[in-house]
């Protein structure tokens, strides 16, 4: 039977009964999206899965997003690139070094972002599974933006209402410092404009876009757009609202990027991390888009 256990007031839930290990009926699917639309992030325990099993699992829920690596060069890749590759690991399946240019531009991931809010069309659902855990860590932080955006005061509502954001790979590397992207990664990764105030498709709920990627706010300067949207991601990211998940062996997480931001924690770099994320792609009539 179908089970999930509240993991705080706002949000995360833990799910039972499911095996995502083998095939699912319509009505599992169905439960598992009532589970996300209510508490818009999904923890399954104890899925010992492969990779063939994760891209089954996660095609219940829709097509998948294609390269899913954003910001790793082919030659750097060690998945097939439906997967994104959360790991420590080299092409090789090594621990990489630390000037490991993908490990680097990776390193972005401990910021608070919401998965391909850099595409034109933003990412639906992540499922990441935990294939090799460190000892010591680390957490992945999940924020509420439906509960944000409710803690806001009236004034602040009205003044976000219609803002858009610009978002861009480009902006979330650069606040760590990596710079080294060819002119072909640059111009794959132009600026695309996303709403910062969205409403769920499937719950009306309104909630902040927010992420790393947003660098930017359009007819405001720079500086003011970047204070301010600081300023929301501090509210946003406020302990009220936010779960951090302590990853065990084979977990399988899932969030929803509509209605989420996340962010991973520091870990020691000599022990193995093997994590493998599938992405499902956003729906061109179901996300709300700014003109």
């Amino acid at each position: 039977m179908i089970e999930i256990h509240p993991l705080t007031p706002h949000i995360g839930g833990r799910l039972t009964g499911i095996d995502a290990r083998k095939p699912l009926t319509a009505s599992e699917v169905a439960a598992i999206d009532a589970g996300m639309d209510k508490h818009a992030v999904l923890v399954l325990p104890a899925q010992n899965i492969t990779d063939e099993q994760q891209l089954a699992f996660s095609r219940n829920f829709g097509p998948l997003e294609e390269g899913a690596n954003s910001g790793a060069r082919d030659s750097d890749l060690r998945l097939p690139v439906v997967f994104a590759d959360v790991s420590n690991l080299d092409k090789d399946g090594r621990i990489a070094a630390r000037d490991n240019k993908k490990r680097m531009a990776a390193l972005a991931n401990r910021l608070w972002h919401t998965d391909a809010s850099f595409r034109v069309i933003p990412a639906r659902y992540s499922i990441l599974s935990g294939r090799i855990i460190p000892d010591q860590g680390p957490n992945t932080e999940f924020a509420d933006m439906r509960a944000a955006y409710d803690a806001l005061d009236s004034r602040t509502k009205a003044e976000i209402e219609d803002l858009v954001c610009e978002h861009s790979l480009i902006y979330s590397r650069e606040a760590i410092g990596f710079t080294d992207l060819t002119a072909e990664e640059i111009a794959a990764f132009r600026p695309v404009r996303q709403r910062l105030v969205r409403t769920h498709p499937a719950t009306g709920r309104k909630s902040l876009f927010l992420s790393s990627h947003a660098g930017a706010i359009v007819g405001w300067t720079i500086p003011e757009a970047r204070m301010f949207l600081r300023d929301l991601t501090e509210h946003a990211t406020s302990p009220a609202f936010v779960y951090s998940h302590a990853w065990r062996p084979h977990d399988l997480v899932m969030w929803d990027n509509r209605a989420t931001m996340h962010r991973a924690r520091r870990f020691d770099r000599t022990e193995v991390r093997d994590m493998r994320r599938t992405t499902l792609a956003g729906d061109t009539g179901r996300i709300e888009q700014a003109a």
